[in-house]
């Protein structure tokens, strides 16, 4: 008898490295949670993440104008931003997993990317104990 299985919907935020699109992506996701249902009280909070978002354009344009040690501030800002953004990632993970009927759609809704499910084939051997000690049995479809 075969049951049933419900495959977990698995989150997948992939970030540019171009720090314009990084951030318009981050504002993207800070709008598709505010007043999110599924979300209440996201963690990090939507503040720290648009303070983070808000630093970093501040450090870019700086990087951009060429100020000795922006690139270096620049850079710390960035990993500050990935940092919270992938805290924000397994939350909604984490919620997604607690209703897992609807899991996609929570992550959508959080507006990020659902991971496409690996299509495995099934497989075509099988492998046994054989009669004697440390022998196997190999059973496999002829070429």
């Amino acid at each position: 008898m075969k049951t049933a299985t419900i495959h977990r919907s698995l989150v997948s935020l992939k970030l540019p490295t171009v720090i314009g699109l990084l951030v318009s992506i981050a504002k993207a996701v800070v709008q598709a949670l505010t007043g999110n249902a599924n979300f209440p009280s996201p963690m990090p909070t939507l503040a720290d993440i648009t303070a983070a978002i808000t630093a970093l354009e501040i450090a870019e344009s700086a990087a951009q104008a060429r100020t000795k040690g922006a690139v270096a501030v620049r850079n710390d800002k960035r990993t500050a931003l990935l940092a919270l953004l992938a805290e924000l990632r397994a939350h909604v993970q984490k919620t997604a997993d607690a209703n897992q009927e609807n899991g996609a759609a929570i992550i959508e809704s959080a507006g990020m990317n659902v991971r496409k499910a690996a299509v495995r084939k099934p497989r075509v051997f099988a492998i046994t104990q054989g009669t004697v000690s440390g022998s196997i049995r190999v059973v496999a479809p002829s070429a």
